[in-house]
């Protein structure tokens, strides 16, 4: 009898959420065989048995959280399996060696403690995308004892607190039946099931409110405060407001804090933007589009000029080795992606943009964005990426002063397209204007260096069918 514990998944991650059972008791499994589907933090991944032969017991219902060395499943010897019980027994030697090759795209274990911060181990890899989502991920090493009404619920998996939030359950009053009083999806729906349609509003019943001699007068509250906006817990507050409610940060934002914490706090950015005149570009978009093939997107198009900007100047794809005291330049580019989705932002990255046309990076772009939207993007695909491209104009913004994602050293942003007058030859028209912006490391060039990448993005927007000539 072999039990498969859900292994390290890299990247600080300590647990996973069962999603679904690919297999069922009594199949009969070789190695490398998936048996389920798992979600992290990071996104919804595979997990292949180390193990051959038939499945004995499956540890946990789709909704259950499962910490890093728990059992995940467990596989009973079959007839005929002898082979398949070599090839598992090599699969975990090399597990143990930490080889790598356990699950393709993770890492494994540096040493023996499961959940220890990585050591940086002379340079800085080329990674970025998740270090922007996720950061290092200290992990502790021991969780407090669950009791009903604590202040801080244990709950890790963004699903879970998805449901219980548009449920409009409270979590804190929840009592977790997982491993150490973890709450799982299960203890959502108990508590969904367990409320009657007369269950008073999670808001303070007024007799908790403090007497009225206490409050403001009324004439100071908002309009809204009859409505319910909680005036519980005034006494003493600065503000002099109750608080509405408090949502416990998921293992992703609290990932994202704190990269983006210490891009902030490590790097000294400069930001530099450029209206531009992008009435050409939208036109050779068009241009491109026929009946029977839509033609490169217009983000594929900016992808592609912005990757020949860096093969000009190689200083903004790169990173800073502090340990070292160098500044290196990579020998290509991963052109990172930033992409909202309802479990907040990644940064996917298309590998070795700089070898793909505008139609190539089009259909990568499209594919990475499938992925994000899914939940179904690879470790590679996180944290591969060199210099990040972000499309804020889809939010109907014109620009902003974007965060470098740790460790790159710049980001280019591009704001909406909308008609503004513009002075063409002298004479005032119509045009197709959007705003660049680029925030730029200063430790690894100076103004001049980030002045002329943003201008040879800029004329390529207002010269595409020259530029693409050129590439």
């Amino acid at each position: 009898m072999n039990t498969f514990l859900l292994p390290d998944l890299g990247e600080g991650l300590t647990e996973a959420e069962v999603v679904r059972w690919l297999v069922k008791v009594g199949d009969v499994i070789g190695v490398d065989t998936p048996v389920a589907e798992v979600e992290t933090a990071k996104s919804i991944v595979e997990l292949p048995s180390p193990y051959a032969g038939v499945i004995e017991e499956l540890h946990g219902e789709p909704g259950t959280t499962v910490l890093v060395g728990k059992p995940l499943i467990t596989v009973a010897d079959a007839a005929g399996a002898g082979a398949g019980a070599a090839a598992g027994a090599a699969y975990r030697e090399e597990e143990r060696a930490g080889s790598g090759n356990v699950l393709v795209g993770y890492g494994t274990a540096e040493s023996g403690t499961v959940g220890r911060r990585r050591r940086r181990r002379g340079v800085e890899p080329p990674v970025s995308g998740t270090k922007l989502a996720y950061g290092d991920g200290n992990v502790p090493e021991s969780r407090p004892e669950r009791s009903a009404g604590r202040s801080v619920p244990l709950v890790i998996s963004p699903l879970v607190r998805r449901l219980a939030r548009d449920a409009g359950v409270e979590l804190r009053e929840v009592i977790g039946s997982g491993p150490d009083g973890l709450i799982v999806r299960r203890d959502v729906e108990r508590a969904i099931a367990d409320r009657t349609p007369t269950e008073p509003s999670t808001l303070p019943a007024p007799s908790t409110l403090p007497a009225p001699s206490t409050l403001p007068e009324r004439s100071t509250l908002p309009a809204r405060a009859s409505a319910g906006w909680g005036a519980a817990s005034v006494v003493g507050s600065r503000v002099g407001l109750g608080e509405l409610r408090r949502t416990p940060m998921s293992g992703f934002r609290k990932a994202v804090v704190a990269t983006l914490t210490r891009s902030r706090t490590e790097i000294p950015e400069a930001t530099t933007w450029v209206d531009v005149d992008a009435t050409a570009l939208i036109e050779l978009r068009e241009s491109l589009r026929t009946a029977t093939d839509p033609g490169p997107g217009l983000l594929a198009l900016m992808a592609r000029f912005v990757v020949a900007g860096l093969v000009k100047h190689p200083e903004l794809n790169g990173y800073v080795d502090v340990e070292r005291e160098e500044l290196v330049q990579y020998a290509g580019v991963n052109l990172g992606l930033a992409a909202q989705t309802d479990r907040g932002l990644v940064v996917p990255a298309v590998p070795n943009a700089h070898t793909l046309t505008a139609r190539g990076l089009d259909g990568e772009i499209r594919r990475l964005t499938a992925a994000a939207r899914d939940g179904r993007l690879t470790q590679q695909e996180l944290t591969s990426g060199t210099f990040t491209l972000n499309n804020y104009g889809s939010f109907g913004v014109d620009g902003s002063a974007a965060i470098i994602n740790h460790p790159q050293v710049a980001i280019l942003g591009v704001g909406r397209i909308i008609d503004r007058p513009w002075v063409v030859d002298g004479q005032l028209a119509v045009r197709k204007l959007t705003q660049l912006s680029l925030v730029f490391d200063h430790r690894v060039c100076d103004g001049g260096t980030a002045a002329a990448f943003l201008r040879f993005i800029a004329d390529t927007f207002e010269n595409p069918s020259t530029a693409l000539a050129d590439l």
